[in-house]
């Protein structure tokens, strides 16, 4: 214990005095940080019907202000046809991008190491659900050491809630399946505390209800009951679940606090709309706090994406139904304070913030068949800067006018090779 504390003390030391990191935060703690600004943002796109060609594409966006080309569209690389593309990980050598279909689940995986300006299509996963004994719905792509893990939505029995963790080494090769544990098959997130060698997944719904309209579910009281209520807390190194925790509400994005003497993680619910915060006990076990509304959950704002700053004291939450983006004040995790709220657009998804919390990102799409709910379906990626106090928009990329589709998930890319490891605590080699 002494070890861990003084190893996580020499971490918050890197955190305050190292080199300017300005990767996105939230990402796999196995995952090398890139130094300074970020030189390109790749966006997973799903397509739209009639719109350019009509495929789901990585189009790769020119971030760095020093360029001619920023703020603008560089390079966009279609995979034939539209297979709910939604999110995209980074492996652990920051190489390949793996990107995911929620329908079919293809996998589509990318090298963007080669050339970052423009990334190829290195191999193409079409096997998914029978090489993993079922699984449908490949969600987040998470790095550790070797693979890359994948949480997942679904199953190919009934198209329900129940499905499983999976994990792939980097080149493609399938490796396990781990079904979620009775009493928590519904799957959603997942995310890893290498100094904690804990693994916190979350819980959504299943095929046959992601894939439906939105307002057509929620007009259906018996499809509306079948959604997660859990947070699973595992041993991470053994893949075992230790316990199950009550959230209510279907909880989606995860997000450890990236100090490592912060034991904690945030999540939020998408049908309740309350921000929760599952807090490491004195006895090593975990517990799920109810912190705070976000908005008014009468009204269904759908909180659907969060980012913690690296610093652990600012959140950020977008919610679909309303467009608007929250900010808290968390340096007190468990008294989390509204300091800034903004309406982005009439749908918002994804926020993504770099390292040094200067510039944010949001895309507009959730699901090609929940889109345009509000009646409008707008499809952009917004760039601001963040001052602490306001965000000042930088760039506006049109998706829909650029005949792109819809832009969903986003990961950022750099020339080069990375300088430093991650500050956030580099376990690399320590999984098995």
């Amino acid at each position: 214990m002494a070890l861990r504390r003084i190893t996580a003390a020499l971490a918050a030391l890197a955190l305050a005095g190292g080199p300017a990191l300005a990767d996105e935060t939230c990402q796999s703690p196995y995952l090398p940080k890139l130094a300074g600004q970020e030189d390109y943002v790749y966006v997973w796109t799903l397509g739209i019907e009639g719109v350019g060609d009509g495929s789901d594409k990585l189009v790769t966006v020119r971030t760095n202000p020093s360029s001619p080309h920023y703020g603008k569209v560089v390079h966009s690389l279609s995979v034939g046809g539209r297979h709910e593309a939604h999110h995209a990980g980074l492996t652990d050598d920051r190489q390949y991008l793996w990107a995911g279909g929620l329908d079919d689940s293809r996998i589509d995986i990318f090298d963007v190491g080669s050339d970052p300006a423009q990334p190829t299509l290195w191999k193409t996963i079409t096997d998914f659900e029978e090489e993993t004994g079922g699984v449908v719905g490949p969600h987040t792509f998470y790095a550790i050491p070797g693979r890359m893990l994948i949480s997942s939505l679904s199953n190919t029995k009934d198209r329900g809630g129940k499905t499983a963790l999976v994990e792939y080494a980097n080149d493609g090769t399938y490796i396990r399946t781990i079904w979620m544990p009775e009493g928590a098959e519904y799957g959603y997130d997942v995310r890893v505390n290498a100094h904690l060698n804990r693994m916190l997944t979350s819980a959504f719904t299943g095929h046959e209800n992601y894939m439906r309209k939105l307002s057509d579910l929620l007009g259906d009281a018996d499809a509306m009951k079948k959604f997660g209520n859990t947070v699973v807390v595992w041993d991470f190194h053994a893949r075992k679940p230790l316990q199950t925790l009550d959230v209510p509400g279907a909880a989606l994005e995860i997000r450890w606090a990236l100090n490592p003497i912060h034991e904690y993680a945030f999540t939020s619910t998408a049908l309740t709309s309350k921000l929760w915060g599952v807090f490491r006990k004195p006895d090593g076990s975990f517990e799920a706090v109810d912190l705070i509304d976000i908005g008014d959950p009468a009204k269904v704002p759908l909180p659907v994406d969060i980012s913690l700053s690296a610093d652990d004291s600012t959140l950020f939450v977008s919610s679909f139904m309303d467009g608007t983006v929250r900010v808290y004040d968390v340096r007190e995790p468990r008294r989390p304070k509204l300091i800034h709220e903004e309406k982005i657009g009439s749908q918002v998804n994804m926020v993504s913030q770099s390292w040094d919390g200067k510039r944010i990102y949001i895309a507009s799409s959730l699901l090609a068949s929940w889109d345009g709910t509000s009646g409008d379906d707008p499809q952009f990626l917004k760039a601001f800067t963040w001052d602490g106090k306001t965000l000042t928009p930088t760039f506006e990329i049109d998706f829909r006018k650029e005949g792109l589709g819809r832009p969903h998930i986003m990961r950022f890319g750099q020339h080069g090779l990375m300088a430093r490891a991650a500050v956030t605590g580099d376990a690399r080699g320590r999984d098995h």
